[in-house]
């Protein structure tokens, strides 16, 4: 079984995983960090770096920067690592979908629609080869179209897809979001095996429990989920979550966000003084 750490950044409601091949001491790094401080443009690597050096003590070494999907609430730390570690970036093949839409919203001109800013694109059913380990690929798209889980032996970490059972599922409303396909995705891997280990990608504690959590099972999933318990149809499930959806605010970095992840977590290139930008679009409202 792998060794699997976690590391939860408060700011952002993200859960990083250190996934270890216990043989090799091979590792990959899922949904990685970078700090971002939007007051004030603050741009740090100290999380991620603790994460890192925590692993080379360790005797650890980062194969892998994977990203569950292009994610909307935190700027990916995954070209820090591979710039430091040699590790490559695996996403899921949707990207190309979501680079497409967002490259003409920010103008970003030098971002390539064919995810060629990653190394390799991944497919459902596609295996990672983790050291001796072996890591399965399952598309779940219906957050965005980029997302996968990736199972590795009895563990299967989920991105947003599914949120601890108390709090329930994603939201829709991004661009090539779809409730539809959300519950079709959720059911897949809901049919896993009932003790697999499930490992979400954030927690946003609810006022109950002030704890934050990660990591539930199938069983649990199936059995007390909030939005998708089991007995949930799916005609059900998506006027709730295209209801709920309605009520939701932006993220709080979805700009900044959006920007260095579908370059692979790369910041845009410098302007002609040097400098680097985010691009906020501005939509005018009546």
């Amino acid at each position: 079984m792998p060794d699997i750490q976690a590391f939860f950044d408060p700011p952002t409601g993200t859960v990083t995983y250190l996934v270890i091949d216990p043989t090799t001491r091979t590792a990959a790094l899922i949904d990685p960090v970078l700090d971002y401080e939007p007051n004030g443009a603050r741009l740090r690597s100290a999380t991620v770096d603790a994460i890192l050096d925590g692993a080379a003590a360790q005797g650890i070494t980062i194969a892998w920067a994977l990203e569950t999907h292009v994610h909307a609430d935190h700027l990916s730390a995954a070209d820090h690592i591979r710039r430091k570690t040699g590790a490559r970036i695996g996403i899921g093949a949707g990207i190309t979908h979501v680079q497409r839409t967002f490259k003409p919203i920010f103008g970003a001109s030098d971002v390539s629609t064919d995810g060629a800013a990653f190394d390799r694109l991944l497919e459902d059913g596609d295996v990672i080869e983790l050291g001796a380990s072996t890591m399965h690929v399952m598309a779940t798209p219906g957050h965005t179209l980029s997302c996968v889980t990736f199972v590795i032996d009895d563990a299967a970490f989920v991105g947003d897809t599914l949120f601890m059972p108390d709090y329930g599922t994603a939201r829709t409303d991004f661009p090539g979001g779809d409730a539809t396909m959300l519950y079709r995705s959720i059911r897949r891997i809901l049919d896993l095996p009932p003790q697999t280990r499930i490992f979400t990608g954030h927690d946003y504690p609810p006022a109950n429990r002030p704890t934050p959590a990660w990591e539930s099972t199938v069983a649990e999933q199936r059995a007390t989920n909030v939005h998708i318990h089991d007995g949930v149809s799916e005609a059900d499930f998506v006027a709730m979550r295209q209801t709920r959806d309605r009520t939701l605010m932006p993220p709080r970095l979805l700009l900044p966000s959006l920007q260095v992840n579908i370059r692979a977590g790369a910041l845009p290139p410098a302007d002609a003084d040097g400098r680097i930008y985010f691009k906020v679009p501005v939509t005018q409202v009546s």
